[in-house]
């Protein structure tokens, strides 16, 4: 029987037992949860945790749902840089902060250009891993929009590198992934990259 990898909790823990669970982190750290700074700390990080991980409740199908056909003549790439990326890392739940760069080559359909933002809104707010988040983004845009071809670039420092472990402070991290044109054609995919400046 094959092991299931990805298992996700049957019962979602309420509210209060995440607050119990800050507030057990707290203790570990070897403070008082008690203290008057900290009193409300556990309820103000279960709040924060509702906005960095809000991409749980957004689909990328419905991001993309809406596209525009009357595009006069134009066949040739669209690209959207410097999209502000802010996604945490899950293996030690530190964020990871950049910028990604997207374009698409055009069947006949276009999405509106905010609509790239939110699908990148839509992986990085949620545990990610870099790689895994700038191929999530090029999946989804195969899968709804249907393009002749896709280009996906992500930059981002991770504070995981940063400010823990080695320490390294200007590291930046990058990851690409082509589909269609752009991965079959070296001229489209070299202009992708002078374009973003990578």
């Amino acid at each position: 029987m094959k092991k299931k990898l990805d298992v996700v909790p049957s019962v979602r823990p309420s509210r209060e037992e995440a607050e119990r669970a800050v507030r057990t982190l707290i203790e570990y750290i070897g403070e008082a949860p008690a203290r008057e700074g900290l009193r409300e700390t556990p309820q103000r990080v279960v709040k924060a945790f509702d906005e960095y991980f809000h991409g749980y409740a957004l689909d990328a199908a419905e991001v993309l749902s809406k596209t525009f056909r009357d595009v006069g003549s134009y066949d040739g790439p669209v690209l959207v840089k410097n999209i502000a990326v802010e996604s945490r890392c899950e293996h030690h739940l530190a964020p990871f902060i950049g910028h990604a760069h997207i374009a698409y080559v055009p069947d006949g359909r276009v999405v509106g250009l905010s609509k790239l933002s939110r699908l990148v809104d839509v992986y990085a707010s949620r545990l990610q891993t870099q790689e895994r988040l700038t191929a999530e983004i090029a999946a989804a845009l195969e899968k709804h929009l249907k393009p002749r071809g896709v280009a996906v670039l992500v930059e981002a420092e991770h504070f995981c590198m940063k400010l823990r472990g080695v320490g390294e402070a200007h590291a930046l991290t990058v990851t690409t992934r082509f589909g269609g044109l752009y991965k079959k054609d070296a001229a489209l995919r070299e202009d992708f990259l002078k374009m973003t400046k990578a």
